[in-house]
C-alpha cells in the first residue's frame, strides 16, 4: 500500500470531507495544516547522507528500513507519538522495505506499533480488535463504533480485565476498541492477507472519505486507498474524535513526519523536472 519510489508521481489530492469539522482540510494542499516537529533533523541529515546501518551494514537515509532503526538522526529530535490504542501491521512477505510506509509508524510509535511479516499474524480476541481493509465486508467508521458499542452494552467480549480510562465528551459512550490491524502490502498482494482465515473473525472498516496524496500512482484503484502510515493516521484522528468524543488538537500528525518530508522532497524533484 505504499512506497518510497521518489520517481513515481505524486497523487492528484489529499482532501479531507468527512466532517464539517475537517472541511477546511478539502481548501489547503497536501499535508498542509498538520503540526509536526521540526524537518531541521532531516535536512541535517540529508546533508551529511546516506549512513551505515550498525545492525545489517546496509547504507541507508534517516532511517533503516530492514531493521527499524534511526540512522543519522539527532533522536531526541525525531518525534515519538503515544497512541490510544495498539497497532498491528501484517506485511506481505513480498512487499520491498524499502516501498513501506509501514516502518513511519514503527519508527515514530514503537511502544504501541508491532510489524508481522506475513504469513505470521497473531492470535487476535475479535471482540476489541478490527481489520482496516476495504471490500464488500466492510463497514463505515461510525457503523464500526456502533457495532463495537453494541458489543459491549450486550457483555460480548468482556475479557474481565479493567478497561483502560478514556478522556471523552460528556455525551459520548466509550468505544471498546484495543488493536487495529493493517495490512501493507502492493495493493495487488493484498487478497493473499486479506482472506486469510485468521483474519476472518475482526470487524472490518473502510476509509473512504480520505484521498491519498501517495507519489506512487495505483493503477485501477481508487484514490480513496490510501498508502499504510495514511490509513493509521486517519484512523486514529477519526477514532480520537468520534471515538473518544475529544476535540483533535494534531496529537498524532507526527506520524507523517517522515511522509509529509519525503512527499515535500518528491514534489520539489518532480517540478523541477517539469522546469527542466
Amino acid at each position: 500500500m505504499s512506497s518510497l519510489d521518489s520517481h513515481q508521481q505524486l497523487s492528484a489530492g489529499c482532501r479531507d470531507k468527512s466532517t464539517a469539522a475537517d472541511s477546511e482540510e478539502c481548501t489547503r494542499p497536501p499535508l498542509q495544516g498538520l503540526q509536526l516537529a521540526s524537518h531541521a533533523v532531516l535536512d541535517r541529515a540529508r546533508q551529511r547522507g546516506r549512513v551505515s546501518c550498525s545492525r545489517c551494514g546496509r547504507n541507508r537515509m534517516f532511517f533503516c528500513y530492514n531493521c527499524c532503526l534511526l540512522l543519522g538522526t539527532d533522536k531526541e529530535a525525531v518525534p515519538r507519538v503515544q497512541l490510544p490504542v495498539k497497532i498491528d501491521i501484517i506485511k506481505h512477505l513480498k512487499e520491498s522495505d524499502g516501498k513501506s510506509t509501514a516502518v513511519h509508524a514503527k519508527l515514530l510509535a514503537p511502544d504501541d506499533v508491532t510489524i508481522y511479516t506475513y504469513p505470521c499474524i497473531p492470535d487476535f480476541h475479535t471482540e476489541e480488535v478490527v481489520l482496516v481493509f476495504p471490500g464488500p465486508q466492510a463497514v463505515s467508521f461510525e457503523d464500526m463504533l456502533q457495532r463495537l458499542r453494541d458489543r459491549s452494552s450486550n457483555g460480548s467480549g468482556d475479557s474481565g480485565e479493567p478497561r483502560p480510562k478514556r478522556l471523552r465528551a460528556e455525551g459520548v459512550q466509550a468505544t471498546p476498541l484495543k488493536k487495529v490491524v493493517f495490512i501493507d502490502s502492493t495493493w495487488n498482494q493484498t487478497n493473499e492477507i486479506s482472506t486469510d482465515e485468521r483474519l476472518q473473525g475482526l470487524l472490518r472498516v473502510e476509509l473512504t472519505s480520505r484521498k491519498t496524496c501517495f507519489w506512487r500512482s495505483q493503477h485501477g484503484k481508487p484514490d480513496t486507498y490510501l498508502a499504510t502510515i495514511e490509513a493509521i493516521y486517519y484512523f486514529l484522528k477519526d477514532f480520537h474524535q468520534l471515538g473518544l468524543g475529544l476535540e483533535y488538537h494534531g496529537e498524532y500528525d507526527n506520524l507523517l513526519f517522515f511522509y509529509s518530508y519525503l512527499h515535500s522532497l518528491v514534489n520539489s524533484a518532480r517540478r523541477a523536472a517539469s522546469r527542466s
